[in-house]
């Protein structure tokens, strides 16, 4: 990664660093790491061997553009709009499901959408938008529209035997407040950044993890049922946050505690 995209990237994922009130939502050694990580993040390897399968199963930055029916200039700004409606699936979908489309055009066995080889080949990807806008539209068709509508029900749907939503841990009464030693991140319009900055480093999980897999660690956390990656409700919910995040300089891979 160029040194002046890697400055910038830095100063994007340092405004991610969240705070609960006056409390950290990390101790000192932690908050140390973390900078250092900003720096160093160990996700940039596995985004690497992202683009490395990118051009063995794809055919590289080419190859994606051309099955998007994109020129390689326009495409990280395309990129920036996902998820889309696509008439050649039919549905509304993530790059990932994108990549799997293409690999079982080229005759390969398409990746499992919660693999790991995924999660790099997506990050990849998604990286390729970086310092673009999220330009989201989901006024762009009905899909869009639906996908949205879905998306904001399931984000505020209670459900499990507690009872909680994502509004629950997410609502502005809640917002800031220190939940597992780390504060409840604002994830509305104010909180834009958020859905820009996935796929995302996870210190305490030691891995690369993409938003959709973000949200089943939160649906296990909750004792939830936890929706399965690449269903239609969970590329809707990431169409709704991700509508909350337009505008947002995306910024992957990002770094999560």
């Amino acid at each position: 990664m160029k040194t002046g995209i890697k400055i910038a990237l830095s100063l994007a994922l340092l405004s991610t660093l969240s705070f609960g009130g006056e409390q950290f939502a990390m101790s000192d050694a932690d908050r140390a790491m973390y900078a250092e990580m900003l720096e160093n993040n160990p996700a940039d390897l596995m985004v690497a061997n992202g683009e490395e399968l990118l051009a063995e199963y794809c055919g590289g930055d080419e190859g994606i553009a051309a099955f998007l029916n994109q020129s390689e200039d326009s495409l990280p700004a395309y990129l920036a709009g996902f998820p889309r409606y696509l008439p050649e699936f039919k549905q509304v979908v993530g790059i990932d499901q994108v990549l799997q489309g293409l690999m079982s055009k080229n005759g390969h066995k398409p990746f499992k959408l919660k693999s790991s080889d995924m999660f790099d080949m997506s990050s990849y990807v998604k990286s390729l938008a970086n310092g673009e806008k999220s330009n989201i539209d989901v006024n762009a068709n009905p899909q869009m529209k639906e996908a949205y509508a879905l998306g904001k029900k399931t984000y505020m749907t209670k459900r499990g035997g507690r009872g909680l939503s994502c509004n629950s841990c997410h609502s502005d009464a809640v917002i800031g407040s220190v939940l597992r030693t780390q504060p409840l991140p604002d994830l509305s319009a104010k909180g834009v950044a958020v859905a820009a900055t996935w796929p995302a480093y996870r210190m305490t999980k030691s891995s690369l993890r993409t938003l959709q897999r973000r949200f089943q660690g939160c649906m296990k956390n909750a004792l939830l049922k936890v929706i399965p990656i690449g269903s239609p409700e969970m590329v809707a919910l990431e169409v709704y946050l991700t509508s909350e995040a337009k505008g947002a300089e995306i910024a992957v891979p990002g770094l999560k505690r």
